[in-house]
């Protein structure tokens, strides 16, 4: 009621099964296998993946003084003019 349980997983096999076959299944599952091989040894090769940020620790440029911004307001449209009204 709410979940799947193992006959809905065996059903939907043998449906795949059905539609692609085994062999398609077997070299699917070989790609994927490999492909998760080289990006396990990609990461592991790479010198920067491992290390972890302080995620306290800000990337802005503390030094440096914030950019001046000046407020702007629009004059108040007259009452007739509303784009968005309807009429």
């Amino acid at each position: 009621m709410g979940g799947f349980s193992i006959w809905h997983l065996l059903i939907l096999l043998v449906i795949v099964v059905v539609i692609f076959g085994t062999r398609r299944l077997t070299s699917g599952a070989k790609d994927l296998g490999t492909a998760v091989k080289e990006f396990k040894k990609a990461m592991a090769d790479d010198p920067a993946a491992g290390k972890t940020t302080d995620p306290t620790q800000s990337s802005v440029d503390a030094s440096r003084p914030p950019p001046d911004v000046t407020r702007v307001e629009s004059p108040p449209r007259p009452p007739g003019n509303d784009p968005g009204a309807r009429g």
